[in-house]
């Protein structure tokens, strides 16, 4: 039989391990996770939280004939009282040959319903995993990372694009060159990460300061000796930002030059940083990658 490029996995929890004050990593387990289709990177997946009883309405997400088009469909017509919620993540660590895979949760409280549900899991909790099927003939997308052939790179987020960027970073060739910049909510928040001699990466702690000051100081400071390194400085270059109503995420499809940029984290911060990038430094906006994975004060939209 054809398999579609996205498929439920049913997973339980396997291991819940701290990895700092606002970070845990969940590992999920089951049979299905055989066909788990990624090497990692900043691959995105879709997770069915169930609700207070376990329970996660059936629209035909466990129908493997079914596409993820058709069954989403039934589940956006639900009763608000009968639809789960469904968020994005990362994933951490795929080992498809051990039936597992690693989610890391930022820990942010009980008002979202992720964080809520990651805060009390325990082993044997059941989790739906929306992923790619290593079975499908189609490509499955939902990995953004696409430096080509560029090996100076930036690479930018806050604590939500924190899983995505380490397995980008565990990922890079030996000989890549760049800078890291994460922000995280308290110094005891930065992870072991492993990284090629040649690229430099900063934990960057938010303490009182606003969310994204820290991130976006570091990537101007970046951008300043970038000009006193290597560039000189470059007429700005007119630029339009997208609106408050549209998606704010775009990829480049191949980079153009030896340099790339990955952005990802609060919409605001990212939209101005790669303004910043594109207006300010004159870096082609075809070798920036920018995704809003979330807008502050807005729930994220299933």
């Amino acid at each position: 039989m054809s398999h579609h490029p996205y498929r439920t996995f049913r997973t339980t929890v396997a291991r819940i391990t701290p990895l700092s004050p606002h970070f845990t990593r969940i590992t999920l387990c089951g049979d299905e996770l055989a066909h788990f289709g990624t090497d990692g990177l900043d691959q995105r997946i879709k997770l069915i939280i169930p609700f207070a009883d376990g329970a996660v309405t059936d629209v035909g997400q466990f129908d493997e004939a079914q596409s993820m088009t058709e069954w989403y469909r039934r589940w956006r017509a639900l009763p608000d009282a009968q639809r789960n919620p469904i968020r994005t993540y990362t994933i951490r660590s795929p080992r498809p040959r051990e039936r597992e895979i690693d989610v890391d949760f930022v820990l942010h409280g009980t008002d979202g319903p992720a964080s809520a549900w990651a805060t009390s899991a325990q082993i044997g909790d059941p989790l739906c995993v929306v992923g790619p099927d290593a079975r499908s003939s189609e490509q499955g997308g939902g990995i953004e990372w696409r430096p080509g052939a560029a090996r100076s790179l930036l690479i930018a987020g806050d604590e939500t694009a924190t899983p995505a960027i380490c397995s980008i970073v565990e990922s890079l060739e030996a000989d890549a060159v760049g800078d890291v910049c994460i922000e995280v909510p308290t110094e005891a928040d930065a992870l072991e990460l492993r990284a090629p001699a040649g690229v430099r990466v900063r934990w960057l702690a938010r303490g009182g300061a606003a969310h994204g000051v820290r991130l976006s100081a570091a990537v101007h400071e970046w951008g300043r000796q970038r000009a006193a390194d290597r560039h000189p400085s470059a007429a700005p270059v007119a630029f339009d930002d997208p609106s408050a109503d549209e998606v704010l995420w775009e990829v480049p499809d191949a980079v153009d030059g030896g340099e790339y940029a990955w952005l990802a984290g609060e919409a605001g911060t990212i939209t101005a940083l790669r303004r910043h990038l594109v207006r300010d430094l004159g870096i082609d906006r075809r070798s920036v990658a920018f995704m809003g994975y979330w807008r502050e004060g807005r729930a994220e939209a299933s």
